[in-house]
């Protein structure tokens, strides 16, 4: 008998852990694996609206592109208040009669199945699959009680939607990222509140330059570069009192910086402080993209070039980005040559502040 994976969800939004486990499960049971975006969750109010999860949703699955995986739009349709599994499993059962169902769900679902609607006649219908995880307690009780398969995979990841909409993780296809990018979700709709739509603007181009570099050279995570890329300028549009405010809190040893520098250490804090990121490389990134400094970072040295070169700069930046995508550190040693050629025409001496000058030595030379 031809079996039948049904996998229902908020997806809010869809992510590579979701869609790692379908194919997992597909590859594991020769099985069909049918995606079932909730419009109404009965435990949590999503935060994105159902018609961008379903779009999301869509848009991820046709970048997949597996035969093996699906979707049914069953309880997206669906006028009831509350969408109970078991009316989907119902649905499912009269629809392919000559089909073994199961239900694919998460290992904290396993410990609260008894609670779910009809959950005897549930189980019978379509035979619960679940995934263990390593940090959490299976209700043995429920496995036996209502003959759960476990699905042995250990390959999800760390990712969660939780995770994603607060930017602590990008383990998403790159087609649900510029959903988020293009309809001002999730972490896009918090960078609103401090940014111009023209400098998110740039924000948005600098992650994906800085993404794709660190991508092409082979950067332990190169999310991390998108990250620092996004939130790098947080702080260029707060007034220069406000800036010079916390700078004298949180940086004190920077406030001989020239007034415009300021900016990349309150993004750096605001980084912190509003967006929960703990990664000391992308904190260090955020704060020297400006003015650069001896020492750098690869992820330091990558935000320094994109923020140079990101293509609505309004220049021809794109041999410096193949530079770039070439070799990292070249591309930044030419993206600093650049630079400075650049301001030295425009009659700004970048060197008289103590940051630049010390970047500059080291990586162009003393006699610069």
């Amino acid at each position: 008998m031809e079996k039948l994976i049904v996998f229902g969800g908020t997806f809010d939004p869809v992510h590579n852990g979701h869609l790692r486990l379908a194919y997992a499960a597909s590859m594991r049971f020769g099985a069909e694996v049918v995606f079932v975006p909730n419009r109404a969750p009965r435990w949590k109010k999503p935060e994105a609206r159902a018609e961008d999860r379903l779009a999301m949703l869509k848009a991820a699955l046709k970048e997949q592109g597996s035969p093996g995986l699906s979707m049914d739009l069953f309880e997206y349709k669906s006028e009831a208040e509350v969408n109970y599994t078991i009316d989907t499993v119902r649905y499912f059962a009269r629809k392919y009669p000559n089909r073994q169902l199961f239900l694919l769900i998460g290992a904290d679902q396993v410990d609260s199945f008894d609670k779910w609607k009809d959950a005897e006649e549930l189980a019978k219908i379509a035979t619960p699959l679940y995934v263990s995880r390593p940090d959490f307690e299976i209700d043995e009780a429920n496995v036996n009680r209502f003959k759960m398969v476990r699905l042995s995979y250990d390959k999800a990841g760390e990712v969660s939607s939780s995770k994603v909409r607060e930017l602590h993780s990008l383990d998403i296809p790159n087609s649900v990222i510029s959903y988020i990018e293009e309809h001002g979700l999730y972490y896009i709709a918090k960078l609103k509140e401090y940014l111009s739509d023209k400098r998110l603007s740039h924000s948005i181009s600098v992650a994906k330059t800085a993404f794709e570099i660190a991508k092409r050279n082979d950067i332990h995570e190169p999310a991390r570069a998108y990250i620092a890329g996004l939130l790098h300028d947080m702080g260029k549009e707060l007034p220069i009192d406000k800036q010079r405010a916390i700078v004298g809190e949180y940086y004190p040893d920077y406030l001989d910086m020239p007034g415009w520098a300021y900016h990349q250490f309150v993004g750096a804090h605001l980084a912190k402080s509003d967006f929960a990121i703990g990664d000391d490389e992308i904190i260090d990134a955020i704060s020297f993209h400006a003015t650069g400094k001896k020492h750098m970072t690869p992820l330091g040295k990558i935000i320094y070039a994109a923020d140079k070169i990101e293509p609505t700069r309004g220049y021809d930046s794109r041999p410096l980005i193949r530079k770039c995508i070439k070799n990292y550190y070249v591309g930044f040693v030419a993206v600093l040559e650049e630079n400075m050629a650049f301001l030295s025409q425009k009659g700004q001496n970048m060197n008289s502040n103590r940051l630049t000058r010390e970047c500059v030595e080291m990586y162009l030379g003393a006699d610069r």
